[in-house]
């Protein structure tokens, strides 16, 4: 691991991402490492019945990513690089492929429900098991009620 190696964000727009993402923004800029920020994106043109395109998806995902960083940038006065990456895939699996080369993945977990992760799985169990890098997932708080979607 060096100085150059990226500390991976997943986000995906709701509260416990937000806490992720400014927690790995804190250990970027403390490290000095750049920060890759990564929200992944599904698009299948013969299952999904909304009038998108895999165009509108992305750039709906990349302005996930902006609005996330401008609500983690208030009142910072440092900031790491930052690379902002908007992948087409499932979350897990993106992720995972994100975390190679990576110094850490940073990740949050969405649920506290043991039997809703073993019945529908969770993006965050997947990378404990199969990320490339060590892990930070960052908990549910108590404030913050438990998502069905991890």
């Amino acid at each position: 691991m060096s100085k150059s190696d990226p500390i991976v964000v997943g986000i995906d727009g709701t509260p416990a991402s937000d806490r992720a993402l400014e927690w790995a923004l804190n250990e970027a800029t403390v490290r000095g490492c750049p920060l890759h920020v990564v929200n992944a994106w599904q698009y299948e043109a013969l299952v999904d019945w909304t009038e998108t395109s895999a165009q509108r998806e992305t750039a709906a995902s990349e302005q996930l990513i902006e609005k996330a960083l401008l609500r983690a940038a208030q009142g910072r006065t440092e900031q790491p690089e930052i690379v902002r990456r908007s992948l087409r895939g499932e979350a897990a699996e993106v992720l995972e492929s994100a975390s190679e080369g990576a110094a850490m993945l940073v990740v949050a977990s969405h649920t506290n429900h043991r039997i809703r992760q073993m019945v529908l799985g969770s993006t965050s169990m997947h990378v404990v098991r199969h990320a490339h890098a060590p892990i930070v997932v960052i908990p549910v708080t108590d404030r913050e009620p438990a998502e069905a979607t991890s």
